[in-house]
């Protein structure tokens, strides 16, 4: 309890010498020990924190995000650091990398989920994993096999969600799209320009598309008001139990050569305006890591071990699934008034 008041302080750092100053002890030996040799289990904390979540913004509508973030690091000695492409840093970087689960939902958006890739070069050297305290059970896993592990999980536990959207990496995957097929679940996912439907590839297609094909429509509110764009939408076909499959287009407005393609599985009646809906919140998942990171600490962490990462990263989540619910409750309460104080200027007026 101590470390999460901790993370959700306004302590400038979230590191262990600070949050060791914020609880009032004279060393940061609590904080390790809490994170690196104390007796219990961040998969058990994981599981609380998936719980929380659907308990207080769970929704029939709710959305899966997966995507990854990158933790800069130095040295050699942290568990899965390794110079890697992270599309944090915007190119090859010496880091870890963490894939994600996020939970999008009408009463506010939060994390369910992570995992630790760890590179090929790391799950094949036995002793730097003894080292960093790999488990031995722990083997060679993409970051497409996480996200699925993940997503596994949610549906196996019960989290309410009807679709699940990401970026090319998983959009351009056949078998992480096969998965998420074989268990009913519509997605919105990226896929790249050079993406392949025969004769075509998207980008061309996307060419030969006539201007009314293109709608303008909004893909929900950004930081500067509505984002609209220009969709297209080119049903490939109906698959046996009914479900459509499409390719979805996005290009900016005034610039017809700047454009986002999606493969969308999805019901045979789904609407254009759908579509969109669901491709616009992916960009919510790039507004919780930001949140995670600068109010509860996500990327502060000191830590080099396999069990000491999980337990920060964990326990890091759970502060933020605490803010999203707490402002969520703000924001009904806040509308419960507004709607009782207009139902009593409409009574005076009558």
């Amino acid at each position: 309890m101590t470390y999460l008041q901790g993370l959700l302080s306004r302590v400038e750092r979230k590191n262990g010498w600070q949050l060791a100053e914020q609880a009032g002890d004279e060393s940061p030996y609590g904080i390790q020990h809490l994170l690196g040799r104390a007796t219990w289990e961040a998969d058990e904390v994981r599981d609380d924190l998936r719980a929380y979540v659907v308990e207080h913004l769970g929704d029939p509508e709710g959305v899966l995000i997966v995507d990854e973030t990158g933790f800069l690091k130095k040295g050699e000695q942290s568990v899965g650091v390794q110079r890697q492409y992270s599309g944090t840093a915007g190119g090859v970087e010496n880091c870890q990398i963490g894939v994600f689960l996020a939970y999008h939902a009408p009463g506010g958006r939060t994390f369910l989920d992570r995992a630790l890739y760890l590179p090929r070069a790391w799950s094949e050297d036995a002793e730097r994993c003894q080292a960093a305290g790999v488990p031995e059970t722990v083997r060679f896993a993409t970051k497409l096999t996480l996200a699925r592990q993940m997503i596994e999980r949610a549906l196996d536990y019960g989290v309410p969600a009807r679709w699940v959207t990401g970026d090319a990496v998983y959009g351009s995957d056949s078998r992480f799209r096969r998965f998420l097929q074989g268990h009913g679940i519509a997605y919105v996912l990226g896929i790249t320009s050079g993406y392949t439907v025969r004769p075509y590839t998207v980008g061309s297609l996307a060419d030969t598309l006539p201007r009314n094909a293109w709608k303008r429509r909004s893909a929900g509110d950004g930081s500067k008001g509505p984002r609209r764009y220009e969709w297209a939408f080119h049903r490939m076909y109906v698959d046996e139990t009914g479900w459509g499959h499409w390719l979805l287009i996005r290009r900016a407005i005034g610039a017809r050569h700047e454009r986002a393609y999606y493969r969308v599985f999805a019901p045979a009646e789904t609407t254009l305006e759908e579509m969109v809906a669901v491709a616009g919140k992916r960009w919510a998942v790039e507004e919780c890591f930001e949140t995670a990171k600068g109010e509860c600490g996500l990327d502060e962490y000191e830590v080099r071990h396999w069990t000491g990462w999980h337990r920060h990263i964990t326990l890091s989540l759970l502060a933020h699934a605490y803010l999203t619910v707490v402002r969520a409750q703000a924001v009904r309460v806040e509308s419960h008034k507004k709607r009782k104080q207009r139902g009593k200027e409409k009574s005076l007026s009558r």
